[in-house]
């Protein structure tokens, strides 16, 4: 398993040359976004289809 500094050292790597601040910026935040979510499954921390289609009901009316 790659440490944090590896995995954002190797998402940089792949940007095109051109890359910009605010590229790179959005690209460790999804990155860290997903590792995230991740950790969240694999710890039980989520929701059923039907939990979610239950809370969307209530913010749709």
């Amino acid at each position: 398993m790659p440490t944090i500094k590896e995995a954002v050292l190797h998402a940089i790597e792949n940007l095109p040359e051109d890359v910009d601040y605010d590229d790179i910026m959005e690209t460790v935040y999804v990155q860290q976004k997903i590792a995230k979510g991740i950790k969240q499954l694999d710890n039980g921390e989520c929701l059923t289809h039907d939990q979610v289609k239950e809370r969307v009901k209530k913010w749709l009316k």
